[in-house]
């Protein structure tokens, strides 16, 4: 079972495999030399607990010229997990203690559901297929982070099961996105590539757990944080990075 500390707000993906040799995430050629990276997973609950304040930089990054970008972690990518009394507890305790540490809304309608396969890799898939249209398309860079929080929410909130595709019907038309071109690309050998190219990109930045905000510089990443801190915490930290 995948392990989220209550004290900082922080889940621990699984060990993973060594990954294959890859080229290294280029250097950001964004305003300042700066970018800020967010890696998570749409299915971590403290992922969704942080979301306003993952926002926040997002759109401090927008007003400083800092480039902004999302990686997708795989927090449980192809399940495990089984749906008995134990887990589904785990589930509940966590996601009350995150409620009320964040404020975030939780529904707890799917603890109910008899049978529910905890794979995280449908819905990362499906935020690489967002960023592969964001892309190819030219649509706006907060398209990806927006989609992401609408996965978040529906999940949480409503309890519906991101593995199903119809899942992202009403989402792509809140955002303007083309659900049919969405679809094509989340069924496709491109977009399974392109969520485990995410993967391994996390794994290559040494990330294990999720929440995490790095900041990077001429190619060298640190931590801005690792797990759940406040909107003013994030913007304190990441104002005084870039200002030194």
């Amino acid at each position: 079972m995948t392990k989220c500390d209550p004290v900082t707000g922080a889940c621990l993906v699984s060990d993973l495999d060594k990954p294959a040799d890859s080229a290294a995430p280029a250097a950001s050629n964004a305003r300042h030399g700066w970018a800020v990276r967010y890696i998570g997973d749409p299915m971590c609950s403290w992922c969704w607990g942080i979301s306003p304040t993952v926002g926040a930089v997002e759109a401090f990054c927008e007003a400083e010229g800092i480039e902004f970008s999302i990686t997708m972690g795989g927090l449980r990518a192809g399940g495990g997990d089984p749906w008995n009394a134990a887990f589904k507890n785990f589930l509940r305790s966590e996601w009350q203690h995150i409620a009320q540490t964040t404020g975030q809304p939780f529904g707890f309608t799917l603890l109910e559901a008899p049978h529910f396969d905890y794979d995280t890799e449908p819905a990362c898939r499906a935020v690489a297929t967002v960023k592969l249209l964001q892309a190819r398309n030219g649509l706006p860079i907060s398209t990806a982070l927006k989609f992401f929080s609408a996965v978040q929410r529906k999940f949480y909130v409503e309890g519906q099961d991101p593995k199903l595709t119809d899942f992202y019907a009403s989402i792509c038309a809140s955002l303007a996105l083309d659900f049919n071109e969405f679809r094509a690309v989340f069924d496709s050998p491109e977009g399974m590539q392109a969520v485990q190219q995410d993967f391994v990109r996390c794994r290559q930045w040494g990330v294990r757990s999720f929440p995490t905000l790095l900041l990077e510089h001429d190619g060298r990443t640190q931590p801005i944080a690792v797990g759940f801190v406040t909107t003013e915490q994030a913007l304190s930290r990441l104002r005084q990075k870039i200002a030194t």
